[in-house]
């Protein structure tokens, strides 16, 4: 029998239980593809991060993401989760499909840098109507698991979406709904049924596409970004040139062993 290491943290949490869960798995070595892709199909967390010691000067790690049906491209929560878990006091640099993530702390908050999106204006009616949403303009961003953002109106109609998942689960994108915030500066919710997740809780690699978006509507480079899912998620954010800086709150819920 084979133990591996497991970890499950809920990331961008301001208290246990809220943020996004997700399972982090420090491995010696690269296990097959398909035993990965078994595990976060066994984890059923929106995404399990596995990373191994990376041999490249410009990385600490290497990483890979996996939802419970595919591996993704980026993902932002399980990123800061696993810099969370692996950090001794330095920063943690991850090297991954989407380039070198850095993972750093600054006071109280850890914060993920990752590479804004590129936004494209689209139409994706089959999405909206999936979404129960009129058909809008759409902006997307190839880089960031093919996300294509549509604003509503405000936090109430972001909070009133209730998609068809199952026709949403033919459309090849994450559905992301945003408006001007209440309390926060803006508010969102991503859904990924395409990928195996109805609503993701938390979602920095739709941020990444988000904080570039919004900067230029709000005239400003730093906000607070409030994802409306059931468990919400606060996430502090900041564009610096072609980056996108993320700051939120971590908490180690999980600790044992995966048994093989």
């Amino acid at each position: 029998m084979t133990s591996l290491p497991f970890f499950q943290v809920d990331a961008f949490a301001e208290r246990p239980l809220t943020g996004n869960p997700a399972a982090v798995m420090p491995l010696e070595r690269w296990l097959d593809d398909e035993l990965m892709q078994a595990i976060a199909a066994e984890n059923n967390l929106s995404e399990t991060a596995f990373t191994v010691a990376s041999d490249c000067d410009e990385a600490d790690y290497d990483l890979r993401w996996f939802t419970p049906a595919a591996e993704v491209d980026m993902c932002g929560h399980a990123t800061i989760a696993a810099g969370h878990v692996l950090m001794t006091g330095h920063p943690v640099r991850f090297a991954t499909k989407a380039g070198v993530l850095l993972v750093s702390r600054r006071d109280d908050l850890l914060e993920l840098d990752l590479p804004a999106a590129d936004l494209t204006e689209v139409r994706e009616p089959a999405m909206c109507e999936a979404l129960g949403i009129p058909d809008a303009p759409a902006w997307f961003a190839a880089g960031c698991n093919d996300a294509a953002i549509v604003e509503l109106a405000d936090e109430a109609a972001v909070r009133a979406v209730r998609p068809d998942y199952k026709a949403l689960a033919g459309v090849p994108r994450m559905a992301v709904v945003t408006a001007r915030g209440d309390a926060e500066t803006i508010v969102s919710r991503v859904f990924v049924p395409y990928l195996g997740i109805d609503e993701d809780p938390v979602t920095g690699s739709a941020h990444a596409a988000l904080v570039p978006y919004w900067a230029e509507r709000l005239g400003r480079k730093q906000f607070t970004s409030l994802q409306a899912s059931k468990r919400t998620g606060l996430l502090h954010c900041r564009l610096e040139g072609d980056r996108v800086i993320l700051g939120g709150q971590c908490r180690t819920m999980i600790v044992g062993n995966f048994q093989l």
